[in-house]
């Protein structure tokens, strides 16, 4: 690409133009310089629109705004209150597991944070746990739940890498457990050290919560029953979703009325819309990328500096890191994949591990400092200086960084469960 192919898109960006006209002008640039006509861009955007798994990505979206407006989020917190609370930190872990399953449902981080922040930090704070503790925990763990079924940015890798959803939701449970086993003991520590304040074990709590709640429990069995049992496919089990959690949040517990649904889809196909565009006019730049074979050209780069493939994966975490803390979750997995992908198959690197490696490194770099967008988002949420955030998120950035180190060197914790 010239000079000018690259300046172009550059100036655009630090002149504030949104993200998906930089990349369509920067794939309709691409093309003229290299005299293709215009009309590949328009059939990208064609074979996107023609992905099967693509009607997932909106529909689940849906589902995890619907969640968010219900009362789902008190319900659940009750029951692994209920069930989790008597445990030295309990309070703490049953945050972790909450944000988990939360954001595996919406799969937007900020939204988690939200919607769980003011539920729980109060809670945490009655309980006496240091203040500093449940900043860093509230804001780290709100993306703890992305590697988990359904995750929305599991399927966006898989829609732009093309390979396999379900194994991509296979592969991600093991390193997601480790990620919030390692965040829990340190939990029961922190617990144990503040002498936090622990409600007896209550046999009649647990029966009153999980009643309270068991018509949302099975939604994560019937969505990954149906899917690894063979009896629907993604998209399928996206639709069977978006049904169930309208049946039961306007039927059976009525969280939410007709007149609600209008705008809740409005927040919901905003967010997707925008998502969507990105991924379309990013196809067309990435198609022109491999016409120019910027790929091979990278991979030529590394290849001449670095030989050893476990150097060259702490390389590109570092590298993924810093995408994920400035680009953010999205764009960065829209823009990245296409690029990174070769280059990491050519380095032995099965195409799942690395879809792994990549939304770990993504989920971090949403905490990560200076940039990472979690920090702002609790900033707002909890009305504290950015820098304090820094400083609590710390610890747990560690912690996370020693289970990124792991997933990324042992492959066999996201590839045991994958069929041979």
């Amino acid at each position: 690409m010239s000079i000018l192919g690259s300046l172009f898109p550059l100036l655009l960006a630090l002149l504030g133009t949104p993200l998906f006209i930089v990349i369509a002008a920067s794939g309709l640039l691409s093309l003229f310089l290299e005299r293709i006509d215009s009309s590949a861009l328009i059939i990208e955007l064609y074979k996107l629109a023609h992905t099967p798994t693509l009607p997932a990505i909106p529909i689940f979206a849906l589902a995890g705004y619907l969640l968010a407006a219900s009362k789902a989020p008190q319900r659940l917190v009750r029951l692994s209150d209920a069930l989790l609370g008597w445990l030295p930190g309990g309070l703490a872990v049953i945050a972790l597991l909450v944000s988990a399953v939360f954001t595996a449902l919406t799969g937007a981080t900020g939204l988690t944070i939200i919607a769980l922040g003011g539920l729980l930090f109060p809670a945490l704070q009655l309980q006496k746990y240091p203040e500093k503790f449940s900043l860093g925990l509230l804001t780290t763990s709100g993306t703890l739940g992305l590697l988990f079924p359904p995750s929305f940015p599991i399927i966006l890798y898989g829609v732009v890498a093309q390979i396999s959803i379900d194994r991509l939701f296979l592969a991600g449970i093991l390193p997601g457990i480790l990620m919030i086993l390692l965040l829990s003991l340190y939990s029961f520590r922190k617990g144990l050290q503040a002498r936090v304040a622990r409600p007896r074990f209550s046999g009649r709590e647990v029966w009153g919560a999980f009643r309270e709640c068991m018509w949302e429990f099975p939604l994560p069995f019937v969505v990954l029953g149906g899917i690894y049992g063979g009896y629907v496919a993604i998209s399928e089990a996206a639709i069977l979703t978006v049904l169930y959690v309208l049946i039961v949040e306007m039927g059976v517990y009525r969280d939410i009325r007709f007149g609600d649904l209008k705008p809740i889809i409005i927040k919901s196909s905003v967010l997707v819309g925008g998502i969507l565009i990105i991924l379309g006019v990013s196809f067309g730049l990435t198609n022109t990328l491999i016409t120019e074979e910027i790929p091979n050209k990278i991979l030529d780069f590394m290849r001449s500096r670095v030989e050893n493939p476990l150097v060259f994966l702490l390389w590109l975490n570092l590298f993924l890191l810093g995408a994920g803390c400035l680009l953010g979750m999205f764009p960065a997995l829209i823009v990245i994949v296409p690029l990174v992908l070769p280059v990491a198959q050519a380095y032995g690197i099965h195409p799942v591990h690395l879809g792994i490696i990549l939304l770990t490194n993504l989920e971090i770099g949403a905490s990560l400092p200076p940039l990472g967008v979690n920090l702002f988002v609790s900033s707002i949420r909890f009305e504290r200086p950015i820098l304090e955030l820094y400083r609590a998120s710390i610890p747990y950035i560690l912690i996370l960084l020693f289970c990124l180190a792991a997933i990324t060197y042992w492959p066999a914790l996201s590839l045991v469960f994958l069929p041979k």
